[in-house]
């Protein structure tokens, strides 16, 4: 598998964090010197190892806003 290239613009926020010390975070990432998108996913105290996650665009990230907006909580 090739490797994936990336790189992150911004650190936007932590969530939670792992009695590992991995990290939930949402931040703006660069993919493969693509345009940054959103990113949710935990990552390692170094950012070299990553988990599973998410990535949004800024119309997906909106649209998840409101759909958090709208909830009971």
């Amino acid at each position: 598998m090739p490797d994936i290239k990336f790189e992150i613009k911004q650190t936007l926020g932590t969530l939670s964090e792992s009695s590992k010390g991995w990290k939930k975070e949402l931040n703006l990432i660069s993919w493969n010197d693509k345009a940054p998108k959103y990113d949710l996913r935990d990552w390692d105290v170094e950012h070299k190892k990553m988990g599973k996650g998410v990535t949004l665009t800024e119309e997906e990230l909106k649209k998840l806003k409101d759909v958090l907006n709208s909830m009971d909580l």
